[in-house]
């Protein structure tokens, strides 16, 4: 219930429900007052809107009762990111560089708060000192508290945004798996079918040797013969009508046509085999040829798998509570292994080059990740269809840099000195949350590094350069382009 007006006005009153304030109540009692004289009483009721998302913070607020929180909406729906109750303190403190509400300030309960305007701030920290600490200090937790939960945010929309791009990265390699395993289980069953009559038939030493050869001259079309689609078809129209000629089974024309058999190697099989014999040996021969292309790209599909799983797990860095040696290098390259979707979509080149001989730097690297993450993910963003970003990591003295570098249209200058504000974005509402680069440079300058940034029309650089601190050796990997 709204007090009457004559029950707002500060005085001794106030001064003892601030003397009995969680926060506040250990300041001076003439400090109290101060804050009593100085403030003003608003009554806000339940579910009122305080404040809406932007609105200009003017004043320090000493909540005496009820429930204020804040929603952020990220990109993915308002979430509440804070709550106050009697005790806390919010809205703008002194010495914040915050200007506007972040998001939207709702009473969850009917509230009352003491209000401070700014424009009392500098005479505040002049006559309460104690209180300006206490301030400062709930000013830090309120910014740790921010922060945690910027990056928790941003963590989450990243993982929304990879997941699609690796449901199909992992899909295609499985659904080959399956396509494959299926044939394979035909093509061993057509081998088998075949081998029996070749048994019976008692061959000699030398067909045996004949056959053994046109056999090796088959399967070396799995590692070394490659063909535009103009020659598979003539290729396969030649070897049909050699099996027509020879009275062969014509179903073996494809699979024999997709080994390196030549017909002159069919010719020498012809002249040793003839009638059932050269039929069987022709369907025992496609039927291995096959059996063991199919067994490779099951081979490539799961190898393609593994190595998108051996990346997601070295891009999270699970269970890493203290800093430990990290690999940049192996970070940038998983990195695009987890963004390589979107590069295929926009028909974009993603390079990296890793300098030799290049030591680990102590930090966090689940943090570091989501730095290359951001930056890799932008530069993508930024090129035109066909495009290339290029990735590179050197040393220089005791640091390493770590640069991205894109072939987009540049920053305008206007928006180059925003682009590390908390929530300031150039990206369509819900396609960005204006966090990314304010958190890399966050997560950088906690690993005591630098993040700037150089742009002109056709090529724009970020550069981070982290310091090694204690650096150990990393075991050499051949990093390859994508």
């Amino acid at each position: 219930m709204t007090p009457p007006e004559d029950a707002v006005r500060p005085g001794v009153e106030l001064a003892d429900r601030l003397a009995r304030h969680r926060t506040l109540g250990a300041a001076p009692r003439d400090q109290l007052e101060w804050l009593a004289a100085h403030g003003e009483l608003r009554h806000f009721p339940a579910g009122a809107v305080v404040r809406h998302v932007h609105d200009e913070l003017d004043s320090l607020w000493i909540v005496l009762d009820g429930q204020i929180s804040i929603r952020v909406d990220r990109g993915a729906g308002p979430r509440k990111v804070m709550e106050w109750r009697a005790g806390d303190v919010t809205g703008l403190l002194p010495y914040s560089r915050a200007r506007v509400a972040p998001g939207e300030t709702r009473a969850d309960e009917a509230a009352t708060v003491l209000a401070v305007s700014r424009d009392t701030f500098r005479e505040l920290t002049g006559a309460c000192h104690e209180v300006t600490a206490i301030l400062v200090h709930t000013m830090l937790d309120r910014a740790r508290h921010f922060t945690s939960t910027d990056l928790h945010d941003e963590k989450m929309l990243s993982l929304g945004r990879l997941s699609a791009g690796l449901a199909h990265e992992l899909n295609n390699p499985a659904s080959a798996v399956v396509r494959s395993a299926s044939g394979l289980t035909e093509a061993l069953a057509e081998t088998e079918q075949s081998a029996r009559p070749l048994a019976l038939a008692h061959l000699s030493a030398t067909d045996l040797d004949v056959l053994d050869r046109v056999r090796d001259s088959c399967l070396a079309s799995q590692a070394n013969t490659i063909r535009s689609p103009i020659e598979r078809a003539d290729r396969e129209d030649a070897i049909a009508a050699w099996l027509d000629r020879h009275g062969a089974d014509a179903r073996v024309a494809e699979p024999l046509s997709a080994s390196a058999v030549t017909l002159e190697a069919l010719d020498e099989l012809a002249a040793t085999l003839h009638g059932p014999t050269l039929d069987a040996a022709l369907r025992w021969l496609a039927g291995g040829s096959t059996a063991r292309a199919l067994a490779s790209e099951i081979e490539s599909a799961a190898s393609r798998i593994h190595a998108i799983v051996a990346a997601v797990k070295g891009f999270t860095y699970m269970d890493e509570a203290v800093p430990m040696p990290v690999d940049v290098g192996r970070g940038l390259s998983d990195t695009v292994i987890m963004l390589q979707n979107k590069a295929k979509s926009r028909s974009a080149s993603v390079t990296l080059t890793v300098a030799p001989d290049l030591p680990a730097i102590q930090g966090y690297g689940g943090e570091l990740n989501q730095v290359w993450l951001n930056l890799v993910d932008n530069a993508l963003d930024a090129v035109p269809a066909g495009g290339h970003v290029e990735l590179a990591v050197t040393r220089e003295g005791d640091a390493l840099v770590v640069s991205v570098v894109d072939n987009g249209p540049g920053i305008p200058d206007h928006v180059r000195e925003r682009i590390f504000d908390p929530f300031f974005t150039t990206k369509p509402f819900g396609q960005g949350t204006g966090l990314g680069l304010d958190i890399a440079r966050r997560l950088v300058r906690r690993h005591d590094g630098v993040i700037d940034v150089d742009s002109r029309p056709g090529r724009t650089t970020f550069r981070v350069t982290l310091p090694l601190q204690t650096a150990r050796p990393v075991p050499q990997e051949t990093h390859q382009p994508t």
